[in-house]
């Protein structure tokens, strides 16, 4: 059967993003969507490894740059770094440079005239996968693996401009669902742990006084559940899990 060599068209990052995981072995792995400052971050369930996932519709040295650390002496990071690209977006010459700086080339075929590339959509395998992992993946062995928030993001990965759903935003989040329920002071910004000088600011704060150290949602206030509907829901669902003490009802747990 003849291999279409540029394999499947798509017009944005974000397109070739969402087709790469769906085409991961989800009992297997996590991605975490503009994650860390990568556009992907997929993290192996069973030991938590990572692989930090560039995307670009054609492989150039910038994307290249993207996926090195920011930094000559990196204290933290994934295990392996990768940069991914439809079948026929990535030059040949730029292969043996991605190799020697220690960056994969992973790239996404598609289906091939209805069938699957030799029974998967990207090549290479991920780093559990295949016989000799190490022959494709470069273990970068970080001293710590990237932060995750606490859920996975529903943000689309490989977005120009991500709302990216960060731990401060997933505490912004749980301020929000008390404030459907009452109005917050400075104890439940204690409790959140969160700063609450951005949200009370004269110039442009999210609050309004009501009065003496307590605060209602102001005209400025952030569309959370907008920015992020599935993480809203979760947090909200998970709320007997994190909720503390109303303020009214004692000390904060």
């Amino acid at each position: 059967m003849r291999r279409n060599p540029e394999g499947p068209k798509f017009a944005r990052e974000t397109d070739l993003c969402a087709a790469f995981i769906a085409a991961i072995d989800e009992r297997r792995w996590t991605c975490y969507g503009e994650t860390a400052g990568w556009d992907i971050l997929a993290v192996r369930k069973d030991d938590g490894a990572q692989v930090g996932i560039e995307a670009k519709l054609r492989l150039n040295p910038e994307v290249v740059a993207q996926a090195l650390p920011h930094k000559r002496y990196s204290d933290e990071g994934p295990d392996y770094r990768a940069v991914l690209v439809p079948a026929g977006g990535a030059p040949n010459n730029l292969h043996p440079i991605c190799a020697a700086l220690g960056v994969t080339v992973l790239t996404y075929v598609g289906e091939q005239n209805g069938t699957r590339s030799r029974g998967r959509l990207f090549h290479p395998r991920l780093p559990d996968e295949g016989v000799d992992p190490e022959y494709d993946w470069h273990q970068w062995a970080p001293l710590r693996r990237c932060r995750l928030p606490d859920y996975v993001p529903d943000v689309a990965a490989g977005s120009s401009a991500p709302i990216a759903l960060t731990q401060w935003k997933i505490q912004a989040i749980k301020l929000a669902v008390v404030l459907e329920e009452r109005p917050l002071t400075r104890a439940d910004f204690k409790a959140a742990k969160v700063s609450i000088y951005r949200w009370i600011d004269p110039s442009g704060g999210w609050l309004k006084s009501v009065e003496r150290g307590v605060y209602a949602k102001g005209d400025r206030f952030p569309d959370f559940a907008a920015q992020h509907p599935r993480n809203y829901a979760e947090i909200k669902a998970d709320k007997t899990q994190w909720m503390w003490a109303s303020p009214k009802q004692g000390a904060l747990l």
